[in-house]
């Protein structure tokens, strides 16, 4: 569905109305000269990072999907421990086809209940020795969800004091940023030294693709091995750092900007009452709108309306234990910022009207 040329506008982060090549190639043009050389862009992109997390290495990976699996094979490694914790809805669970497991015989421990945050008391539930525990942050099959700072803290050093590493899948920390309003630094922070953190580039920062580990130069250094051993050793990365560098500049710092729209998208939502938003509010850009609606119907009323007006509510729909009921994931940024509350509300309505729900 997202690559229908009939979509003129869209609630999706990442629909194909926006950054057009033209356009792009336009916009990074702007940030090198003639006597740019090739290695400069990711050289100057791992050291912004490294800085703006307060971290000593970075490394660029031509997929976070690579990164974070580099990360947990270094620590179980070091460790001899071959499982991970993480929540249950974790992305290198759910949308990795377990590669963890298949390429680098990791296993992975599920904690706490599917459909709430991971808790300290569900880590100190663990018995069997780990390599690492991860965090999301933000949970995303969650919609954004984010344990409260002290939470967050002490759940790290209880698995620290273990003697597990703590890896901070930061996919979205650029939205996380926005509920914990901390320096990136003092949220990284809480992943030190000898552990690992994961940022995405095209995601929040709507770059080109790749992401970014970073932790300690040792550490690092071992990820650099397994990057060329895994092929992800790229020939030109430039032109990922580059659009990685342009997303720092232009679209980080509406960041916050994003997340109060999220919370006035919602909250007209609420007050309506024909859907549901949650979180309510968001606590960072993202939340997810459930629907008073099956998954296929809903599916179905969504496809109508962007054939009929070229308007795109989301690419997928998600399932629910009531079959008459599903949800869809709203994460704010550019396009969204065209829809007013008003507007959202209007096109659930049309939306469960075309599915056969009655709206007041």
């Amino acid at each position: 569905m997202t690559n229908s040329p009939s979509v003129r506008r869209s609630l999706f982060l990442h629909a194909p109305i926006r950054r057009k090549p033209a356009t792009v190639l336009r916009e990074l043009l702007r940030h090198v000269d003639d006597d740019t050389p090739p290695d400069a862009p990711v050289a100057a992109l791992e050291r912004r990072l490294a800085d703006l997390l307060g971290k000593e290495s970075a490394l660029l990976f031509p997929t976070g999907t690579m990164a974070q699996q580099v990360a947990l094979r270094i620590h179980a490694s070091r460790r001899g421990a071959p499982a991970f914790a993480a929540h249950p809805q974790s992305h290198l669970h759910v949308w990795e086809n377990q590669g963890y497991s298949v390429v680098h015989g990791l296993r992975f421990h599920p904690t706490g209940d599917r459909h709430e945050l991971m808790t300290e008391a569900d880590l100190a539930e663990i018995a069997e020795p780990l390599a690492a525990v991860v965090w999301e942050l933000p949970q995303r099959d969650l919609g954004g969800l984010l344990p409260e700072w002290d939470d967050l803290r002490a759940q790290t050093e209880l698995v620290r004091a273990r003697g597990a590493a703590v890896h901070m899948d930061g996919a979205r920390l650029w939205e996380a940023q926005t509920y914990y309003r901390r320096p990136f630094h003092e949220i990284a922070g809480l992943f030190d030294s000898v552990d690992s953190v994961y940022v995405s580039l095209y995601k929040s920062l709507q770059g080109f693709s790749g992401g970014v580990l970073l932790g300690d130069a040792a550490t690092i250094a071992e990820a650099g091995v397994w990057r060329s051993r895994l092929g992800g050793q790229a020939y030109q990365p430039w032109p990922v750092a580059l659009a990685a560098l342009a997303g720092l500049d232009t679209v980080l710092p509406r960041m916050a900007a994003f997340r109060e729209h999220a919370i006035a998208l919602a909250t007209a939502i609420n007050k309506d009452g024909a859907a549901r938003a949650w979180p309510d509010p968001p606590q960072t850009p993202m939340f997810h709108v459930h629907l008073p609606a099956g998954r296929r119907a809903a599916e179905a009323a969504g496809a109508a309306m962007l054939a009929e007006h070229g308007t795109q509510l989301f690419p997928r729909v998600r399932s629910s234990p009531d079959p008459a009921r599903s949800s869809f994931e709203i994460t704010v940024g550019e396009n969204a910022m065209e829809f007013t509350p008003e507007e959202v509300v209007g096109l659930l309505h049309e939306l469960l009207e075309r599915c056969g729900t009655t709206t007041t």
